[in-house]
């Protein structure tokens, strides 16, 4: 059985013509068709803007909904899972927050155990946020956990994760980060670079031995000045990495955030969340790790010091955020949130875009990059409003 997609725009390669663009639900075709081409003996759905690479990637999200990726509990995960769609995002990287060994090892086995029985969004990896982080801008990450880079003990990580460890952060200026980058990088796990007070230099020669991702660009780093560049100058003037974006309009202003996307492209941003566990639930107190955390007015923020922990972000606000700062075109902006982010962990070949074989998973999309429907394997999910 075959079904047609009828756009007012498709953000492809196929737009204009007729395609086959992936594989649905139980063998289901699912092909594009401009307006008002109708095959008579096809089934036929009619969208208002279904963008068919639109399917949002999450590479850097901790929890939602109560549940967080350190509680490891897998029912809290498949949870996650399961409410992803609702905020757009139909594939997801795990991300952990610094810990000891054997809690990271933990959460690495339960994920690999379970993974693939998620109910909706689906996991693609892990991401390990920390541990060999510095402390001047630690951020909401517990400093009794920071250490130095040990390839060996990162391997012991990545068999229990059975190989789902797809990005490891670290600090660039941590002793022997180098040459951890370096065997890391080389072996198939993209490096990523946050939490640091790195200088220029320091950030550099981690780039050069194969670092590719900048965390949270701007937030937990040390900052851009004219005879300094730090690690933001350094996000910002090396050519080959892929910057992540917070775009909720409290850790970057709208301004800030426009004038990156401008200078590296669309192809160098990817948009993420940095949600935490009181994403999708009311204002009021949480934790984050072993930190007590409040909620208000669209910020979480550490009791302790007031700095900010994570955020409440669903990805899909951040495209409308995005449209209504003029930071792009409607297929920039998506690309920010689809295409940058798989291919910055290395998981463009499953997840990103859609092309013939691959699952029909796609959202619909209002004008103004509001989310009207999620569809996984062909098949709707969620539907605003229902």
């Amino acid at each position: 059985m075959s079904e047609y997609v009828h756009a007012a725009k498709f953000f492809s390669a196929a737009c204009g013509r007729d395609r086959r663009l992936s594989r649905g639900h139980r063998g289901r075709q699912v092909w594009g068709l401009p307006p008002g081409r109708r095959p008579a003996d096809r089934q036929n759905r009619r969208a208002v803007w279904p963008v068919d690479r639109a399917r949002l990637v999450d590479t850097h999200i901790h929890g939602l909904l109560g549940h967080d990726v350190m509680d490891n509990d897998w029912s809290g995960i498949a949870a996650m899972s399961q409410h992803l769609v609702e905020a757009g995002v139909t594939s997801w990287l795990p991300t952990t927050l610094t810990g000891s060994f054997e809690q990271l090892k933990a959460v690495c086995t339960t994920i690999a155990d379970h993974a693939g029985e998620e109910p909706g969004a689906k996991i693609q990896g892990i991401y390990f946020e920390g541990p060999y982080f510095t402390t001047e801008h630690k951020g909401a990450q517990n400093p009794k956990y920071f250490k130095n880079p040990s390839v060996a003990e990162f391997n012991e990580w990545q068999s229990a994760a059975q190989g789902l460890v797809k990005k490891i952060a670290i600090a660039p200026e941590r002793p022997g980060a180098v040459a951890f980058t370096q065997a890391v990088a080389a072996a198939g796990t993209v490096v990523a670079l946050g939490h640091s007070d790195a200088t220029f230099e320091q950030a550099k020669a981690c780039v050069d031995a194969g670092a590719t991702v900048f965390t949270h660009t701007f937030n937990g780093m040390s900052p851009l000045s004219h005879r300094a560049p730090g690690m933001v100058g350094t996000a910002m003037a090396l050519e080959g990495v892929t910057d992540e974006l917070i775009c909720d309009g409290h850790h970057v202003r709208p301004e800030v955030a426009t004038m990156l996307i401008r200078l590296v492209g669309p192809e160098h941003i990817a948009l993420i969340t940095d949600c935490m566990r009181a994403g999708m639930m009311p204002d009021g107190d949480y934790t984050l790790g072993e930190f007590a955390v409040y909620v208000k007015d669209g910020m979480a923020r550490l009791k302790a010091g007031d700095s900010l922990a994570g955020s409440v972000l669903q990805l899909k606000d951040a495209l409308s955020h995005l449209l209504a700062w003029g930071a792009g075109t409607p297929a920039a902006i998506v690309k920010m949130a689809t295409q940058t982010p798989a291919a910055s962990c290395g998981i463009q070949h499953r997840c990103g875009s859609i092309l013939p074989g691959r699952a029909a998973d796609y959202l619909v999309l209002d004008p103004n990059l509001h989310l009207l429907e999620t569809h996984l394997d062909g098949a709707l999910v969620y539907q605003a409003g229902h």
